[in-house]
């Protein structure tokens, strides 16, 4: 699969101002905070489309009630994150988090409001208070993407270049990256900047069961980590236990919300299980709510969302996107019983950076799920993902407008090749068997040597996201947050990262091979 060199001319783009790859809202954020420079915003699809962002359900998570505190926030986020968050990041994100919900409501993000106009607040699995700040019940991502949009396109420093999807990056001899070799509608075009900002998402979209959109491929995490960019901790990917398991690809989501309205996870037979696996019942972390799933479904009892008695009537109302989700394929979740799954939603690893987005190599930076700043270590705390890449997309495109263009000139490049939809099939496939909910080394063993084999000619991007993530979890030997070992069951005595960086990668090299 090596891309043999290009043959027809390419159009070349010189742009003084900051170069952001990817329009969820960490990108958006990110070009709205490099003003009064220029950023130039590439989209792969229509802005607001295609991205996870749009399609998150719970809400944003930040200490705006009374009874709340930035430091109550963070001390329930590290607890989740298992020994691996990083404690200044933290801190960022709590206490900068409530600022940054209300900016976007004074965007126009349509929050729901109680009677006395403030945030109304829901609680969410691990979180010690009801901080969820909500639109329309669980529409919030689609919302407040859609008013940042709306600003974003309005906004006289910003330009937006939609269906333009990352296919190299662009490096000068001393390894410094100048900008991205972008695909448009089968023509080639070398945009350099002097600062270059990967917002890509996540890579939910590599397993067969996912909540994330099919573009979350773990697209910038590979690009990166073929330029010689550092990754951390890889192997750390979060699964959704209340995926609904009704045959849509990729699965609708019950959100959290559900649960934290009293929803109950349940038999075929009708009997709560949640209270033989943790003492928080169904509102217990993520990562052991996921693997209780898996462990029922596999006895055979099958795992089931009961909504019928604490949601019931409300349900249309108060949930209208999983409403519709379940009406669309014949059940009514005020009288019937939702099956769920356990579903690839969100990567807690990624391309590591600094407080403000600046990754090991010079001229590029990374925000949002594609990014590792250390907030979410092992496990993310529920709806801190939204809050994350509003805050840190912020800094990220603040530190990006201070780049001084090096005027370099970039080597010659070659784009990586795709993957065809059956080689993509059966990556998913392998994905969901092999690094999914419950790991061990004879699958991570066996998913290697087929990875091994499938990029023999070259490395497509999923192929490398995909090993960044089974060689992590093969040398995990422990068992930590979304990391499960069934053949290293226990939680190591010390918490320790992953950081890899791919053999033979690197920025100086003209071929990402």
């Amino acid at each position: 699969m090596r891309a043999s060199p290009i043959r027809f001319p390419r159009e070349r783009l010189a742009f003084d101002g900051v170069l952001v790859l990817g329009a969820g809202l960490a990108g958006l954020s990110a070009a709205l905070a490099s003003a009064p420079r220029r950023a130039l915003l590439l989209s792969s699809a229509r802005l607001g489309e295609d991205c996870c962002s749009a399609w998150a359900q719970g809400g944003m998570a930040a200490a705006l009630a009374a009874d709340d505190a930035p430091a109550l926030h963070a001390a329930d986020t590290i607890a989740a994150g298992a020994g691996l968050c990083d404690p200044s990041a933290v801190e960022i994100l709590t206490r900068e988090g409530p600022d940054a919900v209300r900016a976007l409501a004074e965007l126009g993000a349509p929050f729901d409001r109680g009677e006395a106009g403030g945030f109304e607040l829901s609680l969410e699995a691990a979180h010690s208070r009801a901080r969820i700040a909500r639109v329309g019940g669980d529409g919030a991502g689609r919302a407040i993407t859609a008013a940042v949009v709306a600003v974003a396109r309005a906004s006289a420093h910003i330009t937006i270049l939609e269906a333009m999807r990352g296919r190299t990056l662009l490096a000068d001899a001393e390894g410094r990256v100048r900008g991205v070799l972008v695909e448009h509608h089968g023509r080639w075009i070398e945009i350099l900047a002097p600062a270059t900002i990967l917002a890509t998402g996540g890579l939910g979209g590599l397993y067969s069961v996912t909540t994330n959109p099919a573009g979350a491929r773990g697209e910038g995490l590979a690009l990166a980590a073929l330029a010689g960019a550092r990754i951390v901790d890889p192997e750390f990917v979060q699964f959704h236990p209340t995926a609904m398991d009704i045959g849509v690809d990729p699965a609708p989501l019950a959100t959290e919300a559900l649960r934290g309205e009293g929803a109950r996870l349940v038999g075929r037979d009708g009997e709560a299980f949640m209270a033989r696996y943790h003492h928080a019942g169904d509102l217990a972390p993520r990562d052991i709510v996921a693997r209780a799933v898996e462990a029922e479904r596999r006895a055979g009892r099958g795992a089931f969302l009961d909504a019928r008695t604490a949601i019931g009537e409300r349900f249309a109302a108060a949930f209208p996107a999983a409403f519709a989700a379940c009406r669309a394929q014949g059940i009514d979740p005020r009288v019937d019983l939702v099956p769920v799954a356990g579903a690839a939603h969100y990567h807690m690893g990624g391309i590591e950076t600094d407080l403000r987005g600046r990754t090991s190599l010079e001229g590029l930076l990374a925000a949002g799920e594609c990014a590792a700043v250390g907030v979410h270590g092992a496990n993310r705390l529920a709806s801190n993902s939204l809050i994350e890449a509003v805050v840190f997309g912020r800094r990220a495109g603040e530190a990006g407008r201070e780049a001084v263009d090096p005027r370099t000139a970039s080597l010659p490049a070659h784009p990586v090749d795709d993957l065809g939809a059956g080689m993509m099939a059966s990556l998913r496939a392998r994905m969901s068997r092999d690094a999914g909910i419950v790991r061990d080394a004879a699958g991570l063993g066996g998913l290697i040597a087929w990875l091994d084999a499938a990029g023999a000619r070259g490395p497509a991007l999923p192929l490398v996201a995909a090993r960044l993530v089974a060689e992590a979890a093969l040398a995990r030997r422990e068992s930590r947050g979304g990391h499960f070992r069934s053949d290293f069951p226990r939680q190591g005595a010390t918490a320790s990262h992953t950081r890899t960086k791919l053999p033979g990668a690197g920025a100086r090299q003209s071929v990402a091979a």
